[in-house]
């Protein structure tokens, strides 16, 4: 059955922390050992990996989301409900790996590669980006992880009322509490700060 196939694919594609495994064969570091949040995810990639290995990882993170999106759309009916294990699954395997014994990623890029895999729908991608971008730069909220909760949070609820299509509006609230756990449950008890525009100095 197609709809199982591309389910497993995105699964297994989201259970390969590429940017764990980027800097760790070409660097030989571990960024999971290495940062404060052991988070084998993109930004940790860049920072411990350097440039190529974080560009290598962010490329790889997204087509792991975009791929099965993209080319199950071309054989599936997005508008069947079947399509929802689809666009989840690259999301679940990240944060919930099978291949590593570790706890998986926050999920953040591989949702984006989702969501850009819906193309021609554009809109679910273009709301997220907006409220990353807004709570990043204009309305700034700390720490990272009350700022996605917020951005994937709003993003799900824009995707409600404008995107009429149920798989996808199903998917994003699904997409959205997985982000949502696994940033929310390790930060538990961080102090909020909310300011006007990101410090430049």
């Amino acid at each position: 059955m197609l709809y199982l196939f591309f389910t497993l694919l995105g699964f297994v594609l989201g259970s390969t922390l590429f940017a764990y495994w980027v800097p760790k064969i070409i660097r030989h570091v571990d960024i999971r050992e290495l940062p404060a949040d052991h988070n084998p995810g993109v930004a940790n990639a860049f920072m411990y990996g350097g440039f190529f290995c974080g560009m290598l990882s962010l490329i790889l993170e997204l087509a792991k989301g975009f791929v099965p999106v993209f080319f199950g759309q071309h054989f599936l009916d997005v508008h069947s409900l079947l399509f929802i294990p689809v666009l989840i699954a690259p999301v679940f395997g990240h944060a919930f790996p099978f291949f590593q014994k570790e706890k998986g990623g926050k999920a953040i890029t591989a949702s984006f590669g989702v969501l850009l895999g819906l193309f021609p729908e554009m809109r679910p991608a273009v709301y997220l980006a907006f409220f990353f971008i807004f709570f990043s730069l204009i309305v700034v909220v700390s720490p990272h992880s009350f700022r996605s909760v917020v951005t994937f949070g709003l993003f799900a609820f824009c995707v409600l009322f404008t995107v009429k299509v149920p798989s996808i509006q199903i998917g994003s609230f699904l997409i959205t509490a997985i982000v949502i756990y696994r940033h929310f449950i390790k930060y538990l008890g961080e102090p909020l700060h909310i300011r006007l525009f990101k410090h430049t100095a």
